[in-house]
């Protein structure tokens, strides 16, 4: 291969060398000796990882060679996601021609450089993902067409020249330090604007009505999240298709006006403190695919009528004063994916209507006021997609919902052809939980489509654990701790390969510790404490982790790690009961 790029040095005519993603061949390149440059119009070193070239070639080809040779006709440079650091130098020339500068993901510190603030003929320009800092100078050029500064520690004040730009149609500069006093009349030059991020900044505004524009009539993307942003919720353009604004402080109520939006997608205006009822009119918003109203104060009845054939997919109301009963028109909602109406002051029965819908992954209605037994629906096939099921700390009581266990079909099989991991949610929006596990209550920001979970903690479940469980082999977290559970642990768990965490304290379960249990070579969380569970607890894989508060609270164990001696050294002898008896 090296052969064949020695002769790349006596092209003088060439105008495009692309060899990104490979350090190899810049090794044995012959930049010394080149003679391209004055021709060169794309050079394109995306991902080289320059840490790998080796003295002395990294000398010459490294970043400040590079941009000090002169580069006549070169129009395009990509540099990005390499392991560039240090300042780019500032006395750099002969990028006249150059309108596309692509610099992102590296380790580049300082200042961003004059001149390339001064590149007369720059459209796209993206220095996203670096540590930049300080002020960005006022930019040269008319013709910005795409600008991420995204990801780095600058601050002041937005550039004017930015302002003016009639040909800019993408705009970020989240992830900063900006504090400006927003006021949407300074975008109001930016005609073609389709897409502006100004999220995770401190941006705020002293006058709600500054927040109002009918401007910007092309955007299609308004991302404000995270900044100190007050008052009322502020109306978009009407073009606008995703629109964030969670993690602010805007109060009052959530304007009925929002539903005017006929192309609005997602509405996330989680994390505020919004408060009053939810709006009726979110259930004939044709276009409304994720509303994400969690973490306000928002109070009242659910009376949001769903039209049929809403195209709704995500649905978070997590942590608000709700009361009442869930909306029955969610059953018009059949793309419904996410259902999250946990930590709220619902009072109704286990919405059993919901399984009808064939795409819900995830149900949460954690903490609510929903009470009495889940009965066995007359209806076959409910919820065949569920990875997650959390109705804990509820009202609910009788037996386990064994009919339910034999429905999850999404949990009866690991997906073990996998190659990457795939996530419920999309480019624009990805979908969160809150959950507890391994003994610790937390929100996971994105949901992995293969984490698993039943949870039915915190309520007044009776009787035995079904064997039937050990037929979901893809669960990793079990939780069905705090409840009046009677019998022995099921043999047929030691089956659910997968487990992180098994949570069965707090009951009143008897017997011995299924020794079938240490099989599970994930199991990196247990706890049966607080039963009447007796014998030893069995030895060997995982068992040895544990700490003894995994068996306190059951007088008759012992053995490691309790401080009670366990003769024959925790070897656990067949169980008692046969096995038959145990699946009955």
């Amino acid at each position: 291969m090296g052969y064949y790029l020695k002769e790349l040095s006596h092209l003088p005519n060439l105008t495009l060398l692309d060899l990104s993603r490979n350090s190899q061949l810049i090794v044995s390149f012959p930049i010394t000796r080149w003679n391209s440059s004055a021709s060169l119009k794309v050079l394109s070193l995306y991902a080289v990882n320059f840490t790998k070239v080796p003295e002395p070639m990294s000398n010459f080809f490294g970043p400040i060679r590079l941009l000090n040779k002169n580069w006549i006709q070169l129009e395009q440079l990509q540099l990005s996601s390499n392991f560039l650091t240090g300042s780019i130098p500032s006395n750099v020339s002969g990028f006249q021609s150059l309108w596309s500068l692509m610099l992102s993901s590296n380790n580049w510190t300082g200042t961003i450089p004059s001149w390339i603030t001064s590149l007369p003929s720059l459209k796209y320009l993206d220095l996203s993902n670096n540590n930049f800092n300080g002020q960005i100078e006022e930019f040269k050029s008319k013709e910005l067409s795409w600008i991420n500064l995204g990801n780095n520690h600058l601050q002041s004040a937005i550039p004017n020249s930015l302002l003016n730009q009639e040909n800019l149609i993408f705009l970020s500069i989240s992830s900063n330090n900006f504090s400006d006093n927003l006021n949407f009349s300074m975008f109001s030059n930016l005609s073609g604007l389709g897409t502006l991020n100004l999220s995770y900044n401190s941006f705020s505004w002293t006058n709600e009505n500054q927040a109002k524009s009918n401007l910007l009539e092309s955007l299609h993307d308004l991302d404000l999240r995270s900044n100190v942003l007050q008052g009322s919720l502020p109306i978009p353009p009407s073009s606008v298709e995703n629109y964030f604004i969670s993690h602010n402080r805007l109060s009052e109520h959530i304007p009925s006006a929002i539903c005017n939006l006929e192309f609005l997608t997602i509405l996330d205006l989680a994390s505020n403190s919004l408060k009053g009822a939810i709006p009726p009119c979110f259930g004939n918003m044709s276009a409304i695919e994720v509303l994400d109203l969690r973490h306000n104060n928002l109070s009242g009845t659910i009376q949001t009528n769903f039209s049929v054939g809403n195209p709704l997919r995500s649905f978070n109301l997590r942590g608000n004063k709700l009361e009442g009963k869930i909306p029955r028109t969610l059953i018009n909602c059949k793309r419904l994916k996410v259902l999250d109406l946990g930590n709220n002051e619902l009072n109704d029965t286990f919405p059993m209507w919901l399984g009808t819908l064939p795409n819900v992954m995830v149900l949460s209605l954690r903490s609510n006021k929903l009470h009495g037994p889940i009965k066995t629906s007359k209806t076959k096939g409910l919820f065949p997609q569920p990875r997650m099921i959390d109705i804990s700390s509820n009202g609910f009581y009788g037996d386990l919902p064994t009919y339910l266990f034999e429905n999850f079909q999404a949990m009866k099989k690991v997906d073990e052809n996998m190659k990457t991991p795939r996530y419920i949610g999309d480019y624009y929006y990805k979908d969160s939980i809150t959950i507890s596990s391994k003994g610790l209550s937390m929100e996971l920001v994105r949901i992995f489509i293969l984490y698993t979970i039943i949870d039915l903690s915190s309520n007044r479940f009776e009787g035995s654990i079904p064997s039937v469980i050990r037929g979901l082999t893809s669960l990793v977290v079990v939780n069905i701790s705090h409840n009046s559970l009677e019998g022995h642990i099921p043999t047929s768990l030691g089956s659910l390969s997968e487990l992180q965490s098994l949570d069965l304290s707090f009951n009143k379960l008897s017997g011995e510790i299924p020794r079938q249990l240490t099989s599970l070579t994930f199991l990196g969380f247990l706890s049966v404490s607080h039963n009447h569970l007796v014998g030893c607890i069995p030895e060997g894989n995982q068992f040895g982790t544990f700490p003894s508060s995994s068996f306190e609270g059951n007088d008759g164990l012992r053995g490691f790690p309790l401080s009670k001696d366990c003769g024959d050294h925790g070897q656990v002898p067949p169980p008692t009961i046969p096995s038959a008896l145990d699946d009955q």
